[in-house]
């Protein structure tokens, strides 16, 4: 499990975010990828395209690029999502390595965001579809709740109720048990079906 520490840098905390990631996409075989997810908009195969399309995005900007020529999820056909999200992964890690990468401003279609400020929201959003891939693979107790507990702080203080709507990215919060475990506890403030 990790250590969420005081540091600024967020590419730590992206990492073994992207690590628990892929640790499900190596248990997924490919007759599972017509299964359903949490992630309402997205079965199995189009979650894996959608999470390599934003290591490329991710990538792409880190870059000094647009994300426009970034091809869309549902293109992207693979017989081995392990190694295509392993090496988008690597593309992205070699691009964000300079330090001065977080300091300076990137453009997006929905903010303006330092590279610290883009690679943490982003951190989260790995958390989360971790825990969406955790739902097909059966393996969310290989999940690391600190990377969970920092998630659930950041969607909290980030998620507007009016960036919420039914089969949107958000939808509503769901209500669970005050004793859920932070997992299921992150899934339902970002509107997962628990």
């Amino acid at each position: 499990m990790t250590e969420v520490d005081a540091t600024p840098d967020p590419r730590p905390h992206l990492s073994a975010a992207l690590d628990q990631t892929e640790h499900q996409i190596n248990a997924i075989g490919n007759a599972d990828l017509g299964l359903p997810t949490p992630c309402a908009e997205y079965d199995l195969r189009t979650l894996l395209a959608h999470l390599v399309a934003v290591l490329r995005k991710l990538t792409s900007l880190g870059n000094g690029e647009g994300m426009t020529h970034v091809k869309d999820p549902a293109d992207d056909h693979t017989d081995n999502w392990g190694d295509t999200f392993r090496s988008a992964r690597a593309d992205l890690e070699q691009v964000w390595k300079p330090d001065s990468a977080l300091g300076k401003s990137y453009t997006l279609s929905w903010a303006t965001l330092t590279g610290h400020e883009l690679l943490e929201a982003y951190t989260h959003e790995f958390t989360v579809h971790a825990w969406d891939l955790s739902r097909v693979t059966d393996r969310g107790n290989d999940l690391d709740p600190v990377l969970a507990e920092a998630a659930l702080d950041w969607f909290t203080r980030n998620l507007a109720a009016e960036d919420r709507s039914e089969g949107g990215p958000f939808a509503p919060a769901v209500a669970v048990a005050d004793d859920a475990d932070v997992y299921l506890r992150l899934a339902a403030f970002v509107g997962r079906p628990v």
